[in-house]
């Protein structure tokens, strides 16, 4: 197969979709041997892809034009033109890291939906996010050839929210990282000395709740760790940072902006606990990279969260102030910590880049046939 994979969630800082679009790339250009050929697509008028991609990833050939992201965004979602083959060659199958589609004259198309966030409060994503994706989202998922999710719950989002047919809906989860052995190394020597949330601070990350749980722990062990909030700041964060900044909090929550991957592994080796109580999460890689790192995690019931965490947390409802500081309470003691690491460490071996990888061509192998078969 000739397999074209929008590459543009990675091209600068990663977040969560970076991650797992650079990862999959990793992985699908690992298999030694195969005759796919991999391209990774990019568009920007200033940013240029990395050049330790052609070192990291040998095999991969690169596509990197040189045009406004927002321009060319407009004219794909909005004319459905210029056809990918006009910037990047001819592919058998188009991957897109979002519910758009990429136009294309001949390629089976397959898009990524994380979550379906973006339906449910338009008015707090991005400009071309909340102008495109809720107008135009339920179309182009119904005409892509395949569609790939990271969790069963994402699945059934995809079914139920977008009508589209289970068969056409593949799961893809991401794989634990390998930079994890190292820290979990350095866990089962010495625990961490902070409480770690991970991820971008907006509504659906719930982070007001964490604060109002984390004064409360702070009430009843006034020695315990300080809270680091590991993400991009947004509108909808201010309040929450005023609150940092305010008694009891203040002096005991750090508040950290965007953080590269060399940050996240000190924040990970330096965590007693990792507690994200999200109310939507189409998977939530913090989880598994703590999980994997040997970190205990105290996860919310909505969304992915309670699947991605498995046996290894039991999951609180996120409005659930006191169920939360009781949850951080409990792993700050040693023993329940200790097994909590453990469980986590045996849930997130089952996740690897190698099977997600597996599974992502299960998709463009069906995509493709879905595309011949629609003429």
């Amino acid at each position: 197969m000739r397999i074209l994979v929008d590459y543009r969630p990675a091209l600068r800082e990663r977040t969560g979709v970076g991650e797992f679009v650079h990862g999959l790339a990793t992985a699908l250009c690992a298999e030694t041997g195969s005759p796919d050929t991999i391209t990774l697509f990019s568009s920007s008028w200033k940013d240029r892809l990395s050049p330790e991609l052609p070192v990291e990833l040998p095999t991969v050939r690169l596509a990197d034009v040189q045009i406004p992201v927002r321009a060319l965004m407009w004219a794909w979602n909005r004319l459905e033109w210029p056809p990918v083959e006009w910037l990047a060659g001819e592919h058998d199958v188009v991957h897109s890291q979002s519910p758009m589609l990429i136009p294309t004259t001949q390629g089976a198309r397959v898009v990524t939906i994380h979550d379906l966030d973006f339906l449910r409060h338009p008015e707090q994503m991005a400009a071309e996010i909340g102008r495109d994706y809720p107008r135009l989202a339920r179309s182009h998922a119904k005409r892509a050839d395949a569609l790939i999710v990271s969790s069963r719950y994402a699945a059934g989002e995809m079914t139920r929210e977008l009508g589209v047919s289970a068969s056409r809906v593949y799961v893809c989860p991401p794989g634990r990282p390998d930079w994890a052995v190292s820290v979990a190394a350095r866990q089962a020597v010495r625990r961490g000395a902070t409480i770690l949330f991970m991820g971008t601070l907006n509504r659906r990350k719930n982070v007001g709740t964490l604060l109002e749980a984390y004064a409360r722990l702070r009430s009843q062990v006034p020695s315990a760790p300080r809270l680091v909030l590991a993400g991009h700041t947004t509108p909808a964060s201010a309040p929450w940072e005023a609150r940092a900044k305010e008694a009891p909090l203040a002096g005991h929550v750090e508040i950290t902006g965007y953080v590269d991957l060399a940050r996240r592994i000190e924040l990970f080796a330096d965590a007693r606990m990792l507690v994200l109580p999200s109310y939507e999460e189409g998977f939530g890689l913090p989880v598994l990279e703590a999980m994997a790192c040997g970190v205990p995690v105290v996860v919310s019931s909505r969304g992915s969260l309670p699947e991605v965490a498995g046996g290894a947390a039991v999951p609180i409802d996120p409005d659930d102030a006191e169920a939360m500081t009781a949850q951080m309470r409990a792993l700050l003691d040693d023993g329940q910590a200790d097994s909590a690491a453990q469980r986590g460490l045996l849930q997130a071996s089952k996740y690897s880049w190698t099977a997600c990888a597996a599974a992502a061509r299960t998709a463009y192998a069906s995509a493709i046939e879905v595309h011949a078969h629609r003429g």
